[in-house]
């Protein structure tokens, strides 16, 4: 069943988005998501700047748990129609509803409030600025109809967690990331331009955390997180971007505007 929804969330403007079906991923995703892949193949977060090369890495699909207990989690997400500006202002603008949320993902998606919503409405800051170095407070499943849990996401400026100051200058596309010294979770979403709109290519490292703008391993050794985790994570993203894909070029059009 749907995220439950308000009756003042039934008459905005948003609501049609909520109504409709998701868009769904080819099946086939989940079928070759059902394995690990290789971990040769894994990117590690001490090379993230190697996303910047062109073409494509061994692992742009998959997950894999390494022999330190880490694990790299990867997501390719074509985005046609979609530009890096259209995704930066996404995550400007999504948390300062809980409908907005919802129409994101409405089996899973049930809240992304924002602890800064001036920032996010400072017409003086550029779309990154508003929500870099912001606090989302999330509440999503991984599953639809799981357990509800409850999020703390940490937005940051990508030269802030490990990436290249040189590179982020000349890049076309946007780094949506978060990471701190306190969540054993490193989350990025890079974006960059392609012939008929973009592509998403997401990066999660977990069992590592930020520290003086590096990725550090954050559990101790011995330490396996559930697999059963990982890939409720891997297949909850698939899902959720398959369908901001196919949404975010028409609500931007409609919203952009409307903070």
């Amino acid at each position: 069943m749907p995220v439950p929804v308000t009756e003042e969330e039934k008459k905005s403007p948003l609501y049609k988005y909520f109504e409709r079906e998701m868009v769904a991923p080819d099946p086939e995703r989940f079928i070759q998501g059902d394995k690990p892949m290789p971990t040769e193949n894994a990117l590690r977060p001490q090379d993230m700047n190697l996303l910047f090369e062109d073409g494509y890495l061994p692992g742009e699909f998959g997950y894999a748990q390494l022999a330190d207990g880490t694990v790299t989690l990867a997501n390719l997400t074509p985005m046609p129609g979609v530009t890096p500006e259209m995704f930066d202002w996404w995550f400007a603008w999504h948390g300062l509803e809980p409908l907005r949320y919802k129409i994101w993902d409405k089996y899973e998606h049930y809240s992304a409030i924002t602890r800064n919503p001036e920032q996010a409405r400072d017409t003086s800051l550029s779309m990154k600025e508003r929500y870099w170095n912001t606090i989302h407070d999330v509440r999503e499943s991984m599953t639809p109809g799981g357990e509800v849990q409850n999020i703390i996401i940490n937005f940051r400026n990508p030269a802030d967690i490990g990436f290249s100051k040189e590179k982020l200058r000349d890049f076309k596309g946007t780094i949506v990331c978060a990471g701190n010294e306190h969540a054993p979770m490193i989350m990025v979403h890079f974006v960059r331009p392609t012939a008929d709109g973009c592509e998403l290519r997401s990066r999660f490292w977990m069992g590592y955390c930020v520290k003086d703008g590096k990725p550090v391993k954050a559990i101790p050794d011995g330490v396996q997180i559930p697999a059963e985790a990982i890939k409720e994570l891997f297949f909850h993203n698939i899902r959720e971007f398959t369908n901001l894909a196919a949404l975010l070029p028409e609500v931007y059009a409609e919203f952009k505007d409307k903070f």
